[in-house]
């Protein structure tokens, strides 16, 4: 569901990849979550939280989610902030502060249109494939990860990564290996395995390390984790 800030007719979410098509109406792209795969009359492009972009009236273009993505769409008359091809940014809390603008507590296509108009190009930058660095970590959970080797496999530096990571996700690199470990402990101990056996499978020194980890970050352990399996086997 749509948070009440959005309008939800502008909201769509794309999981699969679209055919070739063009409209007569230019649209206009806001990343939101996700990202969202373009090819635009030949040459790629892409949106996720932190860019948006324009596709000019009559440009074939086509699509492919990695994953799920939620894309704020405009569709508008072709005009002068709409005749090229671009991807602009889009600032941590823009969103915040077009609400301001808008009437009603709704961002509605006039305040989208003049954040389109206030916004900078985004140069161009190398992409983060969350996806494959999702299943790097996940393949490797017992890995003392560092910054230095997530940056590595994304071909960007430590402190790019930490400001993309920043920038797209609000959380940062290690926030995501620490998440994926606790996912897959979850998993284990649902399905019975010890918590020492699990601790050293996902990357924790031990049981006490891993407990508190669960409690830390999840409010659970692994005893309620265990009889939440057994109440669904009822």
């Amino acid at each position: 569901m749509s948070p009440p800030d959005l309008d939800p007719t502008l909201v769509r979410r794309y999981g699969v990849e679209g055919g070739r098509h063009a409209h007569e109406h230019a649209q206009v792209l806001f990343g939101l979550e996700g990202t969202l795969q373009m090819e635009v009359e030949g040459r790629p492009a892409w949106v996720d939280a932190t860019c948006g972009l324009v596709i000019p009236a009559g440009a074939t273009h086509a699509y492919r989610a990695e994953g799920a993505a939620r894309v704020l769409v405009l569709d508008c008359a072709p005009g002068r902030a709409t005749e090229r091809l671009r991807r602009f940014a889009l600032a941590p809390g823009w969103r915040e502060r077009a609400l301001h603008r808008a009437s009603g507590g709704v961002l509605d296509r006039e305040t989208l249109l003049d954040t389109l108009a206030g916004a900078a190009p985004v140069a161009t930058r190398r992409r983060i494939d969350l996806d494959a660095l999702v299943a790097l970590i996940d393949a490797d959970l017992a890995r003392r990860w560092t910054v230095a080797d997530l940056a590595a496999a994304c071909c960007l530096s430590p402190q790019r990564l930490r400001a993309r990571f920043a920038e797209a996700w609000g959380r940062a690199p290690l926030d995501l290996v620490r998440a994926r470990r606790l996912d897959r402990a979850a998993q284990l101990l649902r399905q019975g395995q010890a918590l020492d056996a699990v601790a050293l499978q996902v990357g924790y020194g031990g049981a006490s390390a891993l407990s508190a980890a669960l409690r830390r970050e999840r409010d659970t352990g692994a005893r309620e984790l265990r009889r939440r399996r057994a109440l669904r086997a009822i």
